[in-house]
């Protein structure tokens, strides 16, 4: 599928701004699944000093800085990307999380894995004893990791009202746990912190879904604005992404924007100001097959 996406984000402030930089998470990154074939992003202000980049984690961000007084600052990023259905799972499945949790145990960072430094906690996902303990319901012994982490995705579908009036971004994932409510970032937190209090890899993803349904089929929660699911890492099929919002393996239907090791790393727009401290924020987003 080939998507136009562009993702709108509006600062009004009450007091001009005299000086702003901030760090766009909002180009998509190309997978193997995913393509991009344009990426662009537009400033209502004109930027004194820009530069697009990589960060650690190999998203493409952009920084910007605006050294003129300014009431409103509108970000504007538009991207056409081609996406490709998930691959299924091979006939042999996958090995069992404890040999995945073992190989991850004796791999060094320096080791050039990618998905070691997924098993650690970060800011907003540190895990706990009750986490733990909800987790290993979805990973008797013996189980596949694939299996476990379908497992996790149905029971926090389940088991974790979606409600967008409880959390904010800085809502940390043992809140979650505590009010089984929040959004998607607060979903796919809680999956994370299960895979990791097992000493198994999980990573944040964020990105966008298809706004518009395909025919006879729901409307998915998340669309119309930035979504996100998490990634297992599942030898031999490498990464596996599971949207827990939805109940559904990542495919087609969804658009990665960036990931890391949680919603911190890659939130859409972080920025300093000087002046302008109240302001009014408004998103707008659309994914429109091309």
């Amino acid at each position: 599928m080939r998507y136009d996406v562009r993702h709108r984000t509006s600062y009004r402030y009450l007091q001009d701004v005299s000086y702003s930089c901030h760090l766009a998470h909002l180009l998509p990154r190309a997978t193997d699944s995913q393509s991009v074939e344009q990426a662009e992003i537009a400033l209502s202000q004109p930027a004194a000093r820009r530069r697009r980049m990589a960060d650690y984690f190999g998203n493409v961000v952009e920084w910007f800085a605006i050294d003129q007084p300014h009431a409103v600052l509108e970000v504007i990023s538009q991207s056409r990307v081609i996406v490709t259905p998930a691959r299924p799972f091979g006939p042999t499945g996958s090995a069992a999380w404890e040999r995945v949790k073992g190989a991850l145990a004796d791999t060094a960072p320096s080791d050039g894995c990618d998905a070691v430094q997924y098993t650690f906690d970060s800011p907003l996902t540190a895990s706990s004893s009750a986490i733990a303990i909800y987790a290993a319901q979805s990973f008797p012994a013996g189980r596949a990791i694939v299996d476990g982490a379908l497992d996790l995705m149905h029971r926090i579908h389940a088991d974790f009202r979606y409600d967008t009036t409880v959390t904010d971004a800085a809502t940390p994932v043992h809140r979650v746990f505590e009010i089984r409510s929040g959004v998607c970032q607060d979903l796919a937190h809680a999956a994370i912190a299960c895979l990791r209090a097992l000493g198994l890899a999980g990573r944040y993803v964020s990105g966008y879904l298809l706004t518009k349904p395909s025919p006879g089929q729901p409307r998915l929660l998340g669309a119309d604005a930035s979504h996100a699911w998490f990634s297992v890492w599942a030898p031999p099929f490498g990464w596996v992404d599971l949207d827990p919002t939805n109940d559904v393996r990542v495919s087609d239907g969804h658009v990665t924007l960036a990931w890391g090791r949680d919603y911190g790393d890659v939130a859409p727009l972080n920025g300093v100001i000087t002046g302008g401290s109240e302001h009014v924020v408004e998103v707008g987003v659309d994914v429109i097959p091309a």
